[in-house]
């Protein structure tokens, strides 16, 4: 799920904290010393100077440097916020999140706010794994980058995350498509029919859609009731009618036009 292009948006996105402090720097002597006292514009456009350099890790430290040496200051703030876009950068999700979180703990109002909960969204998202573990991370993802969109639904950042939101959806849908199918081959029929109807209740908008239908009319035929197998099957044709999921429903279907006439039959009242 980590691509180049998302860490470039993330970098495009960034909020001006990145100021120029040349004027009330001090020269280093070209040494880094990130854990000697110096003023805070030292600190800071060393940092900076890091960052610019692809020496992420040791940016975040300089930036934890100003908050830690000069709390109160402006550049703090903004230190906070650029030291979290460090560890973003640098891989270290944690981090990230847990600097983003505490900007926000201090600074609700703040205008950067929105980029804040962009990084932890973003953080979260690139730490998806695939549908074979454990999707907590993914929900975790799907979760941040709601509120964001909540939150600042007419920002930059969320028209980012809308689009993730999407990716994130469909493969949350894939984790419980990959379930069912487990239950479906161990005839586990109606543990299956579980997983499938979340698809279709929870996320029919994705890519799985289909597939979670005419998954859905197997199991429900397997289970003996063809009723709502033809019912599955009767909309994976209405919605998706050309595909290769509708041709094979349809044909199980045919299959097992007898044992639906029955039910029919024996679901009509006696006169």
């Amino acid at each position: 799920m980590r691509t180049s292009t998302t860490r470039a948006l993330a970098l495009s996105l960034l909020p001006v904290l990145a100021l120029s402090m040349a004027g009330c720097a001090k020269k280093s002597g070209g040494k880094d010393l990130p854990y000697v006292a110096r003023d805070v514009g030292t600190l800071y456009s060393t940092a900076k100077q890091k960052l610019d350099q692809h020496q992420y890790k040791l940016a975040a430290a300089l930036f934890d440097e100003v908050e830690r040496q000069h709390p109160y200051s402006v550049w703090a703030r903004r230190a906070q916020l650029m030291g979290a876009f460090s560890y973003y950068l640098n891989r270290d999700y944690t981090e990230s999140i847990s600097s983003a979180q505490r900007f926000l703990a201090v600074h609700p109002g703040n205008r950067d706010a929105p980029y804040a909960y962009y990084l932890i969204g973003l953080s979260y998202y690139e730490q998806i794994s695939d549908v074979q573990r454990d999707q907590k991370i993914t929900q975790q993802a799907l979760d941040s980058l709601g509120e964001l969109t909540r939150r600042y639904p007419n920002t930059k950042y969320a028209a980012d995350a809308r689009l993730k939101i999407d990716l994130v959806r469909d493969h949350l849908a894939g984790k419980e498509m990959e379930i069912g199918r487990f239950y479906e081959t161990r005839g586990q029929w109606l543990a299956a029919t579980l997983r499938f109807r979340t698809v279709v209740d929870q996320y029919q908008t994705t890519t799985h859609a289909p597939e979670a239908l005419m998954r859905l009319t197997e199991a429900y035929l397997a289970l003996g009731v063809p009723e709502e197998a033809n019912k599955a099957a009767a909309v994976l044709g209405a919605n998706y009618p050309g595909t290769d999921w509708y041709e094979h429903a349809y044909k199980l279907m045919q299959e097992n036009k007898g044992k639906l006439q029955q039910a029919q039959t024996a679901a009509k009242p006696a006169s």
